[in-house]
C-alpha cells in the first residue's frame, strides 16, 4: 500500500509530512585508537556525523554531557565510540586514567571499565548485542540483570570491561554488594545513563539517588566517572540532566542532528469501530502489503487481543507484553529485528530503542499520554533512510480529540521536560540509610544529599536504622536497607502463572496488579492461547 492510499482514507483527520534529509559527516576524532577505528569500518561505518563527535568529544575531555538527537540518528556509537576507545584496547593511545593510580593498582585494574543503565532488560540486550558487533575482539562486555546466570554475575564481578544493567539492579545488587565489584568499580570511567527522560517522577526520583550513591562509592574506590546521558525526546537536559546526577552546573549538550532520514508521514486517524479493531485491521492490511508494523496497545489484554485479529487476516504477527518469560520476549525481539515477524502488537515495553532495522510503520492506539512516548513511538519506524509512516488512532478521551483538533501540539511543540524530586524527604530518607550501609556518611556527602542529609540522619539514628559517631553516620542493622526501597513504585515482585498439568510457568503477573488480572476464576491470554485461573496463592511465589 502506498502511504497516499493510506492519507485518503475518510477516518484521516491530518497529516503531517516531514521530507527526507541529508547527513553531515566528520573525521575520526585523533584520540580514538586505530584498533577502535578499524573495527568500526569493518562494521560499515567509514565516518561519523558531526553530532556524534562533538559528544564524544565533550566525553573524552571529561565533562559530563548528553545527547538529545531524534530516534535513529546514531546516538548509540556518539557514546559508544569513548566507551570503546576507553576500555577495549589495553594501549597507550587509549584514554588516558583517572582517579587514583596507587589504588587502582592495587585492585589490578588493567583496564577502563564502563557501566550502561536503561530502564529495561530488553533495551540492555539489544544495546550489548549491537556495542558488540562493532567492538575491537577480545572486548570484555556483559548485560547484569535479574536472568543472569551465576556465571554471567561472576563474569561482570571479575572480568568484564562493560556491563549493561538497569537501575534496580544496581540498586539491589551491585550497590550493596559493592566490595565485589571493586575490581569494576574502581576502574570505572564512563557510565551511560540511556533513555534518560524515562527517569520522572518517584521513579526519577529514585534512580537520581541511586546514581547519588553511586558516585560516593567509586569515590570510595578512587574513580570519578563521567556521565553521558542519552534520550530522543529530550528538553532542558542540561538542568535537568545536572539534578539526575548530582551536579551543580548545567552539563554539556549536543541536540543537532546531523544525520540522514528518510520521508516520514504521520497520520491523524479517528476511528468509525474501536481503535483495537480498527488498529488491528488496518495491521494486517500493512502487513499484507509487504511493510514491518508494530502496534503499540494501551493494555496487556489488547496487546493480545490486537495480535490475535490481525492474525486472522495476515501472517507472521505476534504479540509482545510484560509478562512473557525472559526466553519468549528475546526471541519476539530478535525475530523482529531480523525481519522474521511481519508485525508486533505491543504494550510500551517495545517504546524503547531497540533497533529494529527496516520497520516501516507505527501504529498507535490511543495517545500514550506524554508527547515524549508519543515521540518515541513513532520513532520506531524509519530507521536506515527509509520512508516512515505512523499512524495515531483516536480513543474515545477528551486528550485526543482536543490534540487532533490542534495537530500542532503533537508535531511542532517540545517534549514535556523531566520533572522529579531528589530530595524529596520520603524517598531521600531511604536512600540516606542504603548509602550509610555501603560507605559511612559523612558531613561530606551533603554534596550528593543536599542540605537536610544530617537531619534525616540523624532522625535515622534515633529510628535505630543508623549509629551517629565523630566520623559520621553507620548502617547498625543485620538486615539489608536496599530491600525497603522499591525504585518503581509498586515493588518488583513478580507472581509465576503455571500450567497446572505440566507445572510449567508459562508467564508471570505483576504482584501489584495480579489481585485483579489473575484471581480465581480469571482468564488469563497469553500468545493467544485461553488460560482459566483455577488457583490463586501469591504467597507461594
Amino acid at each position: 500500500m502506498a502511504f497516499g492510499l493510506l492519507t485518503d482514507r475518510a477516518q484521516v483527520r491530518h497529516v503531517n509530512r516531514r521530507p527526507a534529509t541529508e547527513g553531515t559527516t566528520v573525521d575520526w576524532p585523533a584520540w580514538v585508537p586505530a584498533e577502535v577505528v578499524e573495527s568500526l569500518k569493518a562494521g560499515g561505518i567509514e565516518r561519523l556525523w558531526a553530532h556524534q563527535a562533538q559528544l564524544a568529544d565533550h566525553a573524552v575531555a571529561g565533562e559530563h554531557c548528553a545527547i538529545a538527537t531524534p530516534t535513529a540518528s546514531g546516538k548509540t556509537l556518539a557514546y559508544l565510540l569513548p566507551v570503546l576507545s576507553a576500555t577495549a584496547v589495553v594501549s597507550s593511545r587509549a584514554v588516558a586514567p583517572a582517579g587514583n593510580d596507587d589504588l587502582r593498582t592495587r585492585l589490578g585494574v588493567a583496564n577502563h571499565t564502563a557501566l550502561y543503565l536503561s530502564p529495561t532488560k530488553a533495551l540492555a540486550h539489544d544495546q550489548y548485542m549491537k556495542s558488540r558487533a562493532l567492538a575491537p575482539k577480545g572486548w570484555l562486555s556483559t548485560t547484569l540483570d535479574g536472568d543472569s546466570t551465576q556465571a554471567e554475575r561472576r563474569f561482570a564481578k571479575e572480568q568484564a570491561n562493560y556491563v549493561l544493567t538497569n537501575p534496580d539492579m544496581l540498586h539491589l545488587s551491585i550497590l550493596p554488594s559493592h566490595s565485589r565489584y571493586q575490581r569494576f568499580l574502581g576502574g570505572l570511567r564512563y557510565v551511560i545513563v540511556d533513555e534518560a527522560h524515562r527517569y520522572r517522577g518517584v521513579f526519577g526520583s529514585h534512580v537520581a539517588n541511586v546514581l547519588r550513591r553511586l558516585r560516593r562509592v567509586c569515590e570510595f574506590y578512587g574513580s570519578h566517572p563521567v556521565f553521558i546521558l542519552s534520550s530522543a525526546t529530550a528538553t532542558g537536559i542540561t538542568k535537568w540532566g545536572a539534578r539526575l546526577i548530582a551536579e551543580q552546573a548545567p552539563i554539556a549538550v549536543v541536540d543537532e542532528d546531523t544525520s540522514p532520514h528518510g520521508e516520514r508521514v504521520d497520520v491523524l486517524w479517528q476511528p468509525i469501530d474501536t481503535p483495537a479493531h480498527e488498529a488491528a485491521d488496518l495491521m494486517a492490511e500493512l502487513v499484507r502489503d509487504g511493510m514491518q508494523v508494530l502496534t503499540f496497545t494501551p493494555s496487556r489484554s489488547q496487546a493480545e487481543l490486537v495480535a490475535l485479529r490481525a492474525g486472522r487476516k495476515a501472517p507472521g504477527i505476534a504479540s509482545y507484553r510484560a509478562g512473557f518469560l525472559a526466553d519468549e520476549r528475546r526471541g519476539i525481539e530478535k525475530a523482529l529485528s531480523e525481519g522474521e515477524l511481519c508485525g508486533v502488537a505491543a504494550t510500551n515495553a517495545l517504546e524503547l530503542g531497540i533497533d529494529i532495522a527496516g520497520l516501516d510503520a507505527v501504529l498507535i492506539s490511543g495517545f500514550p499520554g506524554t508527547l515524549a512516548s508519543y515521540r518515541q513511538q513513532t520513532g520506531r519506524a524509519g530507521r536506515k533512510n527509509r520512508p516512515a509512516l505512523s499512524v495515531l488512532l483516536a480513543k474515545e478521551d477528551p486528550l485526543d480529540a482536543y490534540l487532533f483538533e490542534n495537530p500542532s501540539l503533537l508535531f511542532d511543540k517540545p517534549t514535556e521536560t523531566c520533572i522529579f524530586d531528589p530530595y524529596n524527604t520520603h524517598v531521600l530518607g531511604p536512600h540516606i540509610a542504603a548509602a550509610a550501609q555501603e560507605v559511612p556518611l559523612t558531613e561530606d556527602d551533603r554534596r550528593y544529599f543536599g542540605p537536610t542529609m544530617a537531619s534525616l540522619a540523624d532522625q535515622a539514628a534515633e529510628a535505630g536504622l543508623l549509629r551517629k559517631r565523630p566520623t559520621g553516620w553507620y548502617w547498625v542493622r543485620p538486615d539489608r536497607a536496599v530491600d525497603s526501597i522499591s525504585l518503581r513504585g509498586s515493588g518488583n515482585r513478580q507472581i509465576n502463572i503455571v500450567d497446572e498439568a505440566s507445572g510449567a510457568v508459562i508467564g508471570t503477573a505483576d504482584a501489584s496488579t495480579a489481585d485483579r488480572t489473575v484471581h480465581k476464576g480469571a482468564v488469563y491470554l497469553h500468545k493467544g492461547e485461553h488460560w482459566l485461573v483455577s488457583e490463586y496463592s501469591p504467597q507461594e511465589s
